[in-house]
């Protein structure tokens, strides 16, 4: 007598009833459009904050965690790659993080907040005595955001993430305009002191890596995944091979140049250090304004890949898999829902500009969690390394050393958002750092 078929224990991972999987994250790409993606969500203007978290912890132990994450996030996202490749080799779809998204929110929000930031202080660079606000801005680049935000699958921002990656150009011009500032006679006084107190130097220093964390995270790499072409097997290790040679390129000189530079006094956005309010411009208006326009381009990009998380969440209840991607059917739920996600993005950054502080508990709460301690040990749950190999040992130490920083970052990260309470207003035409 035959068996009968086996039932399947994922029920909730068949693609033929998810419209957000089939429409959102079409399979069709190759390695080089993961690398794309992955450098977008990873390689991005957040960078720009790098000198902002050295300023707790100094530059050895800046190097050292920026190093240590570095390597870290690596090899936990090539983990993450080997337990998405068994999934699909057991003919079930890719595990993806949207139960925990709020990280990616959190990125939305960053993303337009900081674009805002920037055309603010390009605006004030070129008319001091301008009326525009920074909500003002923020709403214009919502509007943008709005129009590309109708881009219907993943696979579809391959072409704005390769011109993203040119775009690039803004850290080199930023590593120029800081060389430049510290060799010019306005250059800044530097200090390079930590906190006095013993205690505020421990609080400081895990705010700095919750915030280099979250430079790093990348809460979406399921998602990359599913995008390419089936089989994946080894795409993505050349995608993150790619991603982290232009990370290195980028991730140290921007450290360096504006640490550097302004030391202690470093901003959360440098180009704001490099526009002070008070004294003359430390960089020429031309360079500073071309690295504008290629931050915006960027963050824009970097919008956009996040929110296809959201996206494929609301299409999964809203979208019919069985009509086409363009009908009447899908396309009015898809242009109201798209439409009223990137409007709740920018009345947030716009209600809430705390650049600075939101990296260091978006860092802590959302990727410390996502990045160092849930690939390892999902690595473990699916391969189930012997307990006797360095493999097990190495997954096992970094879930507990990295589960301990991220108790201690949040801490310490919402203790600083307490700290700067009376700093917040709402619809602030400034950023908090």
């Amino acid at each position: 007598m035959a068996e009968p078929p086996e039932r399947d224990p994922f029920p909730e991972f068949r693609l033929d009833s998810d419209a957000g999987a089939t429409f959102v994250l079409e399979s069709k790409g190759k390695w080089w459009h993961a690398g794309f993606h992955l450098t977008t969500a990873i390689v991005g203007p957040t960078i720009l904050t790098l000198p902002y978290a050295f300023r707790g912890l100094g530059w050895g132990l800046g190097f050292l965690c920026l190093t240590v994450l570095g390597c870290v996030t690596f090899y936990s996202y090539y983990l993450m790659s080997k337990v998405l490749e068994h999934c699909e080799k057991a003919g079930r779809r890719h595990i993806r993080f949207r139960e925990l998204a709020a990280d990616v929110l959190g990125v939305g929000i960053g993303a337009i907040l900081l674009a805002g930031e920037c055309l603010k202080i390009m605006y004030e660079n070129l008319s001091p005595n301008g009326s525009l606000k920074l909500y003002e801005f923020i709403a214009m680049v919502t509007v943008v955001m709005i129009v590309l935000s109708q881009l219907p699958s993943f696979h579809s921002l391959r072409h704005i993430n390769f011109a993203s990656l040119l775009c690039l150009g803004y850290t080199f011009l930023m590593v120029g305009a800081c060389i430049n500032a510290g060799l010019s006679k306005n250059a800044p006084p530097r200090d390079y002191s930590l906190e006095p107190s013993g205690s505020s130097r421990v609080f400081s220093a895990f705010t700095s890596i919750s915030i280099i964390a979250a430079i790093f995270g990348n809460g979406i790499l399921p998602e990359i995944q599913a995008t390419l072409a089936p089989p994946a097997t080894g795409k993505m290790v050349k995608g993150l091979l790619m991603c982290y040679t232009v990370a290195l390129l980028t991730f140290y000189s921007a450290a360096v140049s504006g640490y550097w530079v302004f030391g202690n006094n470093s901003n959360s956005n440098i180009l704001k250090s490099l526009m002070p309010d008070e004294g003359p411009s430390l960089a020429p208006t031309i360079v500073l304004g071309l690295a504008v326009v290629f931050v915006l381009l960027q963050l824009l990009a970097i919008g956009l890949v996040y929110s296809q998380v959201a996206y494929e969440i609301m299409e999964k209840q809203s979208a019919d898999v069985k009509q086409g991607m363009f009908s009447k059917r899908n396309l009015i739920p898809r242009l109201i829902l798209r439409s009223l996600y990137v409007i709740f993005c920018g009345f947030m950054a716009a209600m809430l500009p705390f650049f600075g502080d939101i990296s260091g508990v978006v860092g802590a709460i959302g990727f410390i969690p996502l990045d160092f301690i849930l690939p390892m040990l999902l690595y473990n749950m699916t391969y189930k390394p012997s307990r006797s190999t360095l493999t097990y040992w190495i997954n096992l130490s970094i879930i507990i050393v990295f589960t301990g920083v991220g108790i201690m970052g949040s801490f310490s990260s919402i203790r600083k958002l307490v700290l700067d309470a009376n700093k917040f207003k709402l619809f602030s035409s400034d950023v908090v750092d």
